[in-house]
């Protein structure tokens, strides 16, 4: 039983049921690494620095944040004059069935991937699991092209945790799809508003200037 059911098993009604998962979300936040959030924003930042792309990719809800972190990390930044070169691989829904279709839904990623990686680049798979058979693959494919690679993970983090080079892990029972997925959203804020200051404290007249336009 994991602590949602628990939660549910307990506390039944709705008002009762929010306050004890909110009670249950503080404390998954906070058993988050700080220092893994640091490193991933350190890759970001980076990968700004030298003009890498940064590519998002994850599946059902996690595509919906891969597709939420690309917004945020290119647009929200602001950084007009020196971007955040960012961009899900979710989003072009003809190119993802196109690829399920006719190669198998294992390939959606990495064949992108192989348009569009250079070494470099970073790539950042988000899954609760860890054990999603296409961000596997496709992780694979941008370490053997000397590509960054970052995981955002849940419950015991799964292969995903293990073979990248920064993992940022979301420590939760088996099947707590929801705090996971919470958590991950919240680092995105959390490094959109960061790395929007961090630029604009690199040159405030320019990030003046540039919102004025």
């Amino acid at each position: 039983m994991n602590a949602l059911e628990r939660i549910f098993q307990q506390h039944p009604s709705p008002d009762r049921f929010a306050r004890e998962y909110v009670r249950h979300l503080t404390g998954v936040l906070a058993s988050i690494d700080p220092a893994a959030i640091a490193a991933f924003a350190t890759v970001l930042l980076e990968a700004r620095g030298r003009g890498a792309a940064v590519f998002f990719i994850g599946n059902g809800g996690s595509a919906a944040t891969a597709s939420h972190f690309a917004n945020d990390l290119a647009i929200g930044t602001c950084s007009w004059e020196k971007p955040f070169r960012v961009t899900s691989l979710t989003d072009n829904v003809p190119v993802l069935t196109a690829l399920a279709n006719d190669l198998g839904y294992e390939e959606v990623f990495v064949r992108q991937l192989q348009v569009m990686l250079q070494p470099g680049d970073v790539v950042v798979a988000i899954s609760a699991s860890g054990n999603s058979p296409n961000v596997l693959r496709a992780i694979e494919y941008a370490q053997s092209r000397e590509a960054i690679t970052v995981g955002l993970t849940g419950f015991d983090g799964g292969r995903l945790r293990q073979i990248v080079k920064v993992p940022v892990h979301v420590p939760t029972a088996k099947g707590e799809y929801g705090p996971v997925e919470d958590a991950h959203m919240v680092i995105d804020h959390l490094l959109g508003a960061f790395l929007k200051l961090a630029c604009r404290a690199e040159d405030p007249g320019a990030s003046t200037e540039a919102a004025r336009r």
